[in-house]
């Protein structure tokens, strides 16, 4: 097996829709090279892996193939690279996706291989689906490099729908939105402050009322679910605390000046 002097990892990211970050690769054998990496998706959404990262030489020529077997519970919807040298398929089961390089200057540590994967809409967040493995073969299907990454469940976006937008509030406007079943909710103002919490229901309704004033002025509200270990967070609204700046009377027209 040809092994480089260098460990390798595989930077996934979830683009569009959540993106992951770079983790340390696991221990391996001194010289193995090893994709790795993770990516949060939330249920019912599609994320695309994107795996690279290669070091030392992986010019495996024509018919070397990088593939993906999906965790359990999941599926490859689809290879996007349309980048000339490398042609993707993904298998009629949705289990696994693979580029193939077409030619043999093609060389796999020169970009990065973006795959789509679908999260099941009934995945609990916060899991890790196991099972997602990357592998490197030549073209006689001979490992070059391999490795695993980690796929977890995310939590959908919660909605922050009151207070409105722009309306002069009381010093202590209620909140209110949907969230994921079961999330706990925090608003928190401009600073970082948290302004109140709440669990969302079965139905994804939650509200909330700050326990004290908020400090007259403009301000910035934002809420963050969280739910087992994982968390997602709602635009931000611009607000305006206090009472509105009182109007002055318009002037009595003056009276008309008789003639003389």
């Amino acid at each position: 097996m040809n092994r480089s002097s260098k460990a390798a990892a595989a930077v996934l990211t979830a683009a569009g829709i959540l993106a992951g970050g770079l983790l340390a690769a696991p221990p391996t054998a001194a010289g193995e090279r090893v994709l790795w990496g993770s990516v949060t998706i939330p249920p019912g959404r599609d994320g695309i892996v994107e795996a690279s990262g290669l070091s030392g030489p992986a010019a495996l020529g024509f018919g070397s193939s990088l593939t993906l077997t999906a965790p359990a519970g999941a599926r490859v919807t689809g290879v996007p690279l349309t980048a000339a040298g490398y042609r993707g398929e993904v298998a009629a089961d949705g289990r696994t996706a693979a580029y193939t390089a077409t030619s043999a200057e093609s060389l796999w540590e020169t970009r990065t291989f973006p795959f789509v994967l679908a999260v099941p809409a009934d995945a609990v967040p916060g899991t890790r689906l196991d099972g997602c493995v990357l592998r490197l073969a030549d073209a006689e299907g001979a490992e070059r490099a391999s490795g695993g990454c980690q796929v977890t469940v995310g939590l959908p976006s919660p909605v922050l729908s009151r207070p409105e937008s722009g309306v002069p509030l009381g010093h202590r406007p209620a909140a209110s939105g949907t969230a994921y079943p079961g999330a706990q909710v925090t608003v928190s103002d401009q600073d970082g402050n948290e302004v109140c919490v709440d669990t969302a229901g079965a139905d994804g309704h939650w509200n909330c009322a700050p326990g004290r004033d908020l400090p007259a002025g403009a301000n910035r509200l934002q809420a963050t679910a969280t739910l087992n270990g994982v968390s997602a967070s709602s635009e931000q609204i611009q607000i305006a605390v206090g009472s509105p700046t009182p109007q002055t009377a318009p002037a009595a027209p003056a009276a008309p000046v008789p003639p003389r």
